[in-house]
């Protein structure tokens, strides 16, 4: 990419940035769009829309920008939980390491390499040079300049490593307070237990309950058995649609809407009330729905909720091997309640390794195709390929603004096109592969989604031609307020409600795309220094890398365990103040059927069976 195609194109995305910042500020204040810009505010109830006309809703502002950020990590916490602000600690990082690197680069690096003749820049026509004049590549070789890049990655590695020990050890010491802060959760009593043995003629749930009061008889408390529900969802969501369709025919203000006739295409026949027509169909639905319920007591899987007295009765159960045989009672542990992901019990084992398989290979299919896009991007970015493929314009493309707006512009707007279609694809692909709880699924999405982007943002660009472009990426003015709405505290105070609750599981996650990133950034630069010429300081950045991985080795130690378990300590002190509170019998009679399949719960619809109050299908109590 040449210096004026990226002007251009910066250009561009000023202009869109001022119109989508004055677009946003002006939608925000309608009253008609409050449940769109805080929806998490009209579900609380805390609405302060007011109806009367006023100038001010006209006019754009930037006062929302300044209220975004006065929330503090204590607001956070109490209404979002420590997830939104390890997710803050991310953005926060994030600004730490690009404003180092950003003030290193531009005020060090850059004019270095913009001061060197290795691709003897004629400084008279600089707006339509390639931007490889900004880069190590314009450094002449063997140059004693090189030791000052040397140096800059020496330091930038110290820092971003010194950043990394302060965030983990942050969030570490925030994952246990907010933990001696927390209210009993049922997934922190609770385990997961599948591979159970049933011998012939007894059922799953005496299995269980025989095996556990047998070895945790002080600890365990309950269980709840998983059963297969695929069917009866089915139904289920047969009887929301039409719930919903109900709910649309009541609304309407016409009554005559409602009426059509049965014939065909509703063009011939008798004349129907549509909403009788519904109720009717609904109350069949409901019938059939408990129907299915009902035959559903034997319709087990080999997998049960256990739940025990106590956190630490749960973490003992969940660590030490139940059986003796390592593939029968296997434990893992519980999610929340509402996390759990239950068309993972509907499939059986050779399902679930089969769509395993048929993932891994689709996944791989998806990766190497979306080498076409990035192909054509990098046709783009050069002018001269464009013209041997398409010949028909090579008149237009010799318009400067045109040539400018295609090389600096158009790339990374069909590159991010074709990105935005990628994560929902990681989401199937996730939930495919028979993990038990959303959560499990979003993590799992998450690092396809890395290392789908590292293979085909970083190294398919490299391998194909002209990662440079990319600068254009980071200098897009246009994602500004992209980041603002998604990020800053407020539309996670106004529109993120929590579904579950990790406990900041996912910071180890970016520590080590981090630490991923700086070895990848050492292995470059060893290979840049020796083909400049420069042998010794490749040599010398060797133990660059070495010195990283013993960092994050010491990171591992000291704070991973942390994310993974709580310590007896923790646990038993928790449980000891468990002891002292009134509410916890309360609490373990909830927890008696808090792992009941959201499809097996009584469903009312309509009038007709107002009567169900109690579950079709109860769990076992010790």
């Amino acid at each position: 990419m040449i210096l004026s195609a990226l002007l251009t194109s910066v250009g561009i995305n000023l202009g869109l940035c001022f119109l989508f910042f004055t677009l946003y500020s002006i939608l925000r204040k309608q009253p008609g769009n409050f449940h769109v810009y805080a929806p998490r505010l009209v579900a609380e109830g805390k609405s302060q829309r007011t109806n009367h006309f006023n100038l001010d809703r006209l006019l754009p502002s930037a006062g929302w920008v300044t209220r975004a950020w006065q929330p503090s990590e204590e607001d956070l916490l109490s209404t979002s939980g420590l997830d939104a602000v390890v997710f803050m600690r991310i953005f926060i990082f994030s600004l730490r390491v690009f404003t180092f690197a950003g003030i290193i680069g531009v005020f060090i690096l850059l004019p270095i390499n913009y001061l060197g003749n290795q691709l003897s820049i004629d400084f008279s026509d600089l707006p339509n040079k390639s931007l490889d004049s900004f880069s190590i590549s314009n450094v002449d070789n063997g140059s004693n300049r090189l030791w000052i890049h040397f140096s800059a990655a020496y330091v930038f590695t110290g820092v971003v490593c010194y950043l990394l020990y302060f965030e983990y050890s942050y969030i570490s010491s925030k994952r246990i307070a907010c933990f001696y802060s927390s209210k009993p959760q049922p997934h922190q009593f609770t385990i997961l237990v599948s591979g159970i043995p049933v011998s012939s003629g007894s059922r799953v749930g005496e299995s269980v309950e025989s095996f556990f009061t047998k070895y945790h008889p002080s600890t365990y408390l309950s269980h709840t058995v998983v059963r297969r529900t695929n069917k009866l969802q089915g139904v289920i969501d047969d009887a929301e649609k039409l719930y919903r369709t109900l709910g649309h025919l009541k609304s309407k203000k016409h009554t005559q809407q409602r009426f059509r006739r049965d014939g065909f295409l509703g063009l011939s026949g008798r004349r129907v009330d549509l909403l009788d027509q519904y109720e009717k169909k609904l109350e069949d639905l409901e019938d059939n729905l408990r129907m299915e319920q009902s035959s559903l007591t034997g319709e087990e899987v080999r997998a049960a909720f256990v739940s025990f007295k106590s956190r630490f009765g749960a973490t003992i159960a969940l660590h030490i091997q139940q059986g003796i045989d390592p593939t029968e009672w296997v434990t893992e542990r519980a999610p929340e309640p509402q996390d759990v992901y239950w068309p993972f019990f509907s499939a059986s084992f050779l399902k679930r390794w089969i769509c395993k398989l048929v993932v891994v290979v689709a996944y791989i299919l998806l990766t190497v195709s979306f080498l076409i896009p990035v192909v054509i991007v990098q046709g783009l970015t050069h002018l001269d390929q464009l013209e041997v493929w398409f010949p028909f314009l090579r008149g237009v493309l010799t318009i400067t603004f045109v040539s400018q707006v295609i090389t600096g512009y158009l790339p990374s707007l069909i590159l991010q096109l074709f990105l935005s279609l990628v994560p929902p694809i990681m989401i199937i692909f996730s939930s495919m592969q028979g993990y038990i709880s959303f959560s499990k699924i979003q993590k799992s999405a998450c690092t396809k989604m890395l290392w789908f982007t590292i293979w085909n943002i970083f190294f398919a660009n490299v391998l194909s031609g002209s990662v440079l472009y990319q600068v254009n990426i980071i200098l897009e003015p246009k994602e500004i307020p992209k980041i603002l709405a998604e990020v800053v505290p407020a539309q996670l105070l106004n529109v993120f409600a929590p579904k579950y609750e990790t406990g900041g599981k996912f910071w180890p996650i970016v520590h080590n795309s981090t630490i991923f990133s700086l070895v990848l950034m050492h292995i470059i630069a060893i290979g840049i220094f020796g083909l400049k010429k420069l042998p010794l300081a490749s040599s010398l950045t060797i133990p660059l890398p070495v010195l990283t991985l013993l960092f994050n080795e010491f990171c591992r130690k000291r704070f991973l365990p942390i994310f993974r378990d709580y310590s007896a300590e923790c646990l038993i002190n928790k449980d000891r103040e468990d002891q002292r509170d009134p509410t916890m019998v309360e609490f373990r009679d909830k927890l008696v059927t808090a792992y009941q399949d959201p499809a097996l719960k009584p469903i009312q619809y309509s009038g007709s069976i107002g009567r169900l109050k109690s579950p079709l299908l109860h769990s076992a109590v010790a």
